[in-house]
């Protein structure tokens, strides 16, 4: 079973910044794909941003410009940096990997606030 940690989440106030970090209990070296997801009340869950295989990077437009993803090989973690932070960007955050295309797993979610 792969495990997943997330954390750096929290209040902001509009216009801030956090980092979110994704800990793998597995290598990340040759993942499928890897990125992050957040799913505001009421909403369906949505990708936020994301690698696959290759290096292709994904990003949802609503956060073009002001997210990045990242990722550490050595330590197994994947990194969410959000600035320019909108109240529209409150959700919980989640972490998942697909070692395959046929497998899948998810962090717990970690919760980020931005409200003046």
């Amino acid at each position: 079973q792969v495990q997943l940690v997330e954390s750096g989440g929290g209040l902001v106030q509009p216009g801030g910044s956090l980092r979110l970090s994704c800990v793998v209990s597995r290598s990340i070296d040759m993942i499928y794909a890897m990125g992050w997801y957040r799913q505001a009340p009421g909403k369906q869950r949505e990708l936020v941003a994301r690698f696959t295989i290759g290096g292709t990077l994904t990003y949802a437009d609503s956060v073009k410009g002001r997210f990045t993803i990242s990722r550490d090989n050595a330590k197994n973690t994947v990194y969410l940096q959000m600035n320019s932070l909108k109240p529209e960007d409150t959700a919980l955050y989640y972490c998942n990997i697909k070692p395959t295309r046929s497998t899948d797993y998810w962090g717990q979610g970690t919760q980020v606030t931005v409200s003046s």
